[in-house]
């Protein structure tokens, strides 16, 4: 008998570091996530992890003794070490978690390459976090951290709107389907991104961070009621400008793509993962030349994106 649990990727659209302090974010599950299939097995007291790559590739394994969790390895790297604080959390929240299981086979398999960022870590959480019946947000606060709203678009079909009130996450979803998704365009910049190190860069130079809530806030509203991809831009700069002058960091599109024509609008922690562009070209592969001429390569629609 197996039992399986999907969560979706994540794109921060609007809102990113402010929302740790309050500001309403926009976000949306993405198209590609992660699935986690659980099967009985026959070996005594052991669980049996496997973890793949989008392209079937095997990138970590580790076995645990499932009355404890301690690892069985030989030489257990950091990433099964962390694993290991995961379902040790896990238990904690839920003491009945595997308590009457034997053996398990666990497989978990990404559908987007992990350097993309869109969420390998949220999305197993909510799988476990379903799996063994426990708050994905107490989980979330005893292993990763951070604001949670992947966690939520890791179990939502739309797109959100999302803030934290009195240290509670608090979300409601919305429509994010504007008329011109067909000029929206999402591009990896070939590094991956830690957002705990963004956000310990953000508590460093941030300042009177308050006032400038109100301002994010509406900011995340304009961003969705567009009518016009032109409107649009306008907002994108404002949030842009907005952002780089309190994290003290040039935009994406000065570091990399001064010349262009349309807007570029940096999502999640700065300095890597991917990006949304905004089209100002008559057809789509000439967007797509522009930016594989700059070397990136990763270009992908709104429709092949966002879920």
């Amino acid at each position: 008998m197996s039992k399986s649990f999907y969560g979706h990727g994540k794109l921060l659209l609007t809102g990113e570091y402010f929302v740790l302090d309050g500001a309403e974010a926009l976000a949306v599950p993405t198209k590609l996530g992660q699935l986690l299939k659980v099967e009985k097995t026959s070996q005594s007291d052991i669980l049996d992890w496997k973890s793949y790559n989008e392209d079937g590739t095997l990138w970590l394994s580790g076995k645990f003794q499932i009355s404890d969790f301690e690892i069985l390895n030989e030489q257990p790297n950091e990433a099964l070490l962390f694993l290991q604080k995961i379902l040790k959390a896990t238990r904690s929240l839920n003491p009945n978690y595997l308590k009457k299981e034997n053996g398990l086979q666990v497989e978990m398999q990404l559908e987007f390459p992990r350097n993309w960022g869109l969420g390998s870590s949220s999305t197993l959480l909510h799988c476990l976090s379903e799996w063994a019946n426990v708050d994905a947000f107490e989980l979330l606060k005893m292993t990763f951290g951070g604001s949670g709203y992947d966690l939520a678009c890791a179990g939502t079909d739309s797109a959100i709107l999302y803030k934290i009130e009195n240290e509670k996450p608090i979300w409601k979803t919305c429509t994010y389907q504007p008329p011109f998704s067909d000029r929206l365009f999402f591009i990896h910049l070939n590094q991956k991104q830690n957002s705990r190190e963004g956000i310990q860069q953000y508590r460093k130079v941030s300042k009177n961070i308050e006032s400038l809530l109100p301002e994010v806030s509406m900011l995340t509203h304009e961003f969705l009621n567009n009518p016009s991809i032109f409107d649009l831009n306008h907002v994108i700069r404002e949030h842009e400008q907005l952002v780089s002058s309190t994290i003290k960091q040039p935009r994406a599109k000065d570091l990399f793509f001064k010349n262009f024509e349309g807007e570029i609008k940096s999502l999640g922690a700065w300095g890597g993962d991917f990006v949304m562009a905004t089209n100002p070209f008559d057809k789509k592969e000439e967007l797509i030349s522009y930016f594989k001429e700059k070397g990136f390569e990763t270009v992908l629609t709104f429709e092949e994106m966002i879920f």
